[in-house]
């Protein structure tokens, strides 16, 4: 898939993140793979999906792009932090690579310049998952075909906030000559929708669509307040 296959298949439509964290009872690849199933059924475009077991099941079982990662851990650059990680994303079966891209030392010491070299060397795409401006500008200079606004809010120094990052993709989506992805708490229609008004080529949802689990807790909290 060239990147303009990708800008095509993606332009104006929901990716759906089908994950779940250590210990929660979805965290189970035929599972993730239902998830997967009924987010294309319901007119999703994409899936993006964590580690090479579940990229690798999901990749064999929708007929849309996968957008693969590999999360290593829980703190500092965890998102497909290494060459190594993206590389087997890729012989998973991934069309797309999403990997941290913020200015935060990789574990190895390698740089996203590097992994997108090997990502695109090995036939595949990237994704940079980012938390602000600068990140996204850098990292398409780097080569990325796609910028994510997955980070904001998550990194420090960056604004912590209940709802989607929506100012970030207004300026990125000014700034970056490649598709800007809105992704990070989006919660509702409504909101996806105003981050497509603010110049989001497409949109990512994940725990308001795939997470049974927080969406439970949430009308626990609810009533409890009630």
């Amino acid at each position: 898939m060239t990147a303009q296959d990708l800008a095509d298949a993606l332009r104006g439509r929901l990716i759906v993140s089908c994950q779940a964290p250590p210990g929660d009872p979805m965290r189970e690849t035929s599972t993730l793979v239902r998830l997967a199933l009924s987010a294309v059924a319901g007119g999703g475009c994409a899936i993006r999906a964590n580690e090479p077991e579940v990229v690798a099941a999901i990749a064999d079982a929708v007929d849309v792009p996968v957008i693969g990662l590999w999360k290593d851990g829980d703190t500092g650059v965890y998102i497909t932090p290494t060459v190594r990680h993206a590389l087997a994303i890729v012989a998973a079966g991934a069309a797309v690579v999403a990997a941290d891209a913020t200015d935060r030392p990789r574990p190895d010491g390698s740089t996203f310049a590097e992994l997108v070299t090997a990502v695109h060397a090995a036939g595949a795409l990237v994704m940079a998952d980012v938390s602000t401006l600068a990140e996204g500008i850098t990292a398409a200079g780097q080569g990325a075909d796609l910028v994510s606004t997955t980070l904001s809010g998550y990194v420090p120094g960056t604004p912590v906030q209940t709802g989607p990052d929506l100012d970030l993709v207004t300026s990125l989506s000014a700034a970056v000559p490649v598709p800007v992805v809105a992704e990070g708490r989006i919660n509702t229609p409504e909101e996806a929708a105003e981050a497509m008004a603010r110049g989001a080529h497409s949109v990512v949802v994940g725990t308001a669509i795939t997470a049974p689990t927080v969406l439970t807790s949430r009308f626990v909290a609810g009533l409890a307040r009630s």
